[in-house]
């Protein structure tokens, strides 16, 4: 008789859990269902979600809505197999045990490239990055 795998968990990290965190988390839930589960949180977390990206997820029909800005906490830090830093202004020590991961994203304003544009390149790396990871929870689960 076989054990079922623990389900593998990621905490999304960037400064202010209101763009590129909650993509991240959005993208993955989208993915993996229960499969996986998923947080989000933020080193100084904002206000709120940052509008063009909760449309740029709805144009997948991915619906973020709900999510609010989190705070980076001990107990979400314990709880997860792999911390993901999306971005360069976040900063978080790795902790033993735990996978870690600093996502150095495209920035599409460096080059000029604004608003909704800028939104859907940076959404499509991230996609790209957490169908990667997807892949990879499960092997590194199953062996």
């Amino acid at each position: 008789m076989s054990e079922t795998p623990a389900t593998p968990s990621v905490l999304f990290v960037c400064s202010k859990n209101g763009g590129k965190s909650q993509l991240a988390a959005g993208l993955m839930r989208d993915l993996a269902g229960d499969a996986v589960t998923v947080y989000s949180a933020g080193t100084k977390p904002g206000a709120g979600l940052n509008p063009e990206s909760v449309e740029s997820l709805a144009e997948l029909g991915i619906n973020i809505t709900g999510e609010h800005p989190k705070p980076v906490t001990d107990d979400v830090l314990n709880a997860v197999d792999v911390v993901v830093v999306l971005g360069t202004e976040a900063k978080l020590e790795p902790r033993e045990g735990t996978r870690f991961e600093i996502w150095e994203t495209d920035e599409p304003s460096s080059r000029g490239i604004e608003g909704m544009e800028r939104m859907r390149l940076l959404r499509d790396d991230i996609k790209a990055r957490v169908q990667t990871l997807y892949e990879g929870l499960g092997r590194s689960k199953m062996s």
